[in-house]
């Protein structure tokens, strides 16, 4: 069987699958009863605030003069589109932006970190992450993370089935959670999200996992572990419903996909030789510019989440900023008193701890609070990354945990403490207990499920690449390309 997934990529299973999802929906379309015409709006999920997206009223001169369109039919998790127009502009651009921390953004940083003969692999990993992800959230994945559960019991632990394929959306449609984007627009800012989320993963096995099981791993946990979880704290379920602030995803992707990358490094073991021969990065400067593109692309990814071009759009982009100068700092002091030295992929750690640990208070806290929280998550991650991993001994490649993991988790608890209703009036009665209960769900589902993914894959695809292929370099071994050496 293994032999046979070998020269059959996992992305042929993708394809069978994507086929009978197709016909399924198709066959679930025709025989489902009509959706009410008017949705009653699922609870607002914080970092989608509704209140900040605003009502933006269209130019009616033009409306009265036009016969009136007829009303569109409503799914459950939708609402008559509104359109806002600064908000929806503002939202397409964080869009672009939150891909461009993607391609080429992580690509380029995660590829600076490895040893040259696995460049390119690592770079193409973000580019397969890229392509299925975007159909399986196309397919499935927003249907399962943003629509209605018509079974009550279920609701707050999945999203329902009736947008599959995107059925039901169209261009006078809008989630609920806010009316005054289209549909389509709010779609696509979420899939950038979904995109980063299992890219971020990579970094935990990079240099010695199958390209096959990639691309399989990556459909199955994006549709099974990241839609529920997101679902869970922005699409109307239980933990939003709990009080769990989370603004632009410090569970939902950050310790979400770090848990998960922990569980494929000590899953698949360490890297030949990790430990004993030397591994070093073999292009810092491409490393900064990936970084560089990240904390461009952060902007959109913390202060598009406010949904509208409004104050709290403003604040949650100077936090993003100072709280990633501040853990820069902070990473850089705790350098200097181990090695007396400042390294540039060092900072540039510290730089995105600061990032992710933001990420779920940037719409929470104010300015000051963001900076307390980046000075904090420098230590935290270098402690994490370097310390907790050697003294563990297991080969996270490009910490995934010891950053995003690490970051997300001391981001979320500190937003229970930082939240001021002075920012944000949902930051009301914020404490750490929620975010501790919103945490504990999320470590516990990802680590289990991505364990059950890596079984399935293991008997399938396979994981590993060859002693062999690992030795010579995967750029050449799967990918067939090699960096000319200088």
């Amino acid at each position: 069987m293994s032999n046979i997934w070998n020269r059959v990529p996992g992305v042929l299973a993708l394809l069978l699958i994507t086929a009978a999802l197709f016909y399924a929906g198709g066959a679930f379309a025709q025989d489902a009863a009509p959706a009410p015409a008017v949705a009653e709006a699922a609870a607002p999920a914080p970092v989608d605030i509704a209140a900040a997206s605003g009502s933006g009223a269209a130019a009616t001169t033009t409306a009265e003069a036009e016969p009136e369109a007829p009303a569109p039919t409503l799914l459950a998790h939708q609402a008559p589109l509104e359109l806002d127009a600064a908000a929806t502009s503002w939202l397409g651009t964080s869009t672009a932006l939150v891909l461009l921390m993607t391609l080429p953004g992580l690509a380029l940083f995660y590829g600076g970190m490895v040893r040259r003969k696995n460049v390119i692999a690592t770079i193409t990993q973000s580019v397969g992450v890229f392509a299925v992800v975007s159909l399986v959230w196309f397919i499935a994945g927003y249907s399962i993370a943003f629509s209605a559960n018509p079974n009550e019991a279920l609701q707050p632990f999945v999203g329902g089935f009736d947008a599959l394929f995107l059925n039901g959306v169209s261009l006078q449609t809008a989630n609920s959670l806010l009316p005054g984007i289209p549909e389509f627009l709010f779609i696509s800012f979420q899939m950038t999200f979904a995109i980063i989320t299992p890219a971020l993963i990579t970094g935990a096995f990079a240099e010695r996992f199958k390209y096959s099981a990639l691309l399989l791993f990556t459909a199955l946990w994006s549709l099974l572990i990241y839609a529920p979880i997101c679902h869970w704290v922005w699409g109307g379920g239980f933990l939003g419903a709990a009080g769990v602030l989370d603004f632009a995803g410090g569970a939902v992707v950050h310790v979400n996909s770090g848990v998960a990358g922990l569980v494929c490094a000590i899953f698949l073991g360490r890297r030949k030789g990790y430990g004993v021969d030397p591994i070093t990065a073999h292009n810092p400067v491409l490393t900064m510019i990936g970084a560089s593109l990240l904390l461009v692309g952060w902007i959109g990814f913390n202060a598009g989440s406010a949904g509208a071009a409004n104050e709290l759009m403003g604040v949650a982009l100077l936090n993003t900023i100072l709280a990633a100068a501040a853990a820069a700092m902070t990473w850089k002091l705790i350098e200097v008193i181990e090695k007396r030295k400042v390294s540039l992929i060092g900072m540039l750690s510290g730089v995105v701890a600061g990032l992710v640990a933001i990420t779920p208070a940037a719409g929470f806290v104010d300015p000051k609070g963001a900076v307390i929280i980046g000075l904090i998550a420098g230590p935290v991650c270098y402690i994490s990354s370097v310390w907790i991993k050697k003294l563990l001994r297991y080969d996270d490649s490009l910490d995934a945990f010891g950053i995003h993991g690490a970051g997300g988790l001391i981001g979320a608890l500190l937003t229970g403490v930082f939240a001021s209703t002075a920012i944000n009036s949902l930051g009301e009665g914020a404490s750490v207990v929620p975010q501790a209960l919103g945490l504990a769900w999320t470590i516990a589902y990802s680590a289990v499920g991505t364990f059950v993914i890596l079984i399935i894959c293991k008997f399938t695809t396979g994981l590993r690449v060859t002693d062999a292929q690992e030795a010579e370099g995967l750029d050449s071994t799967l990918h067939g390309e090699a960096l000319e050496h200088v």
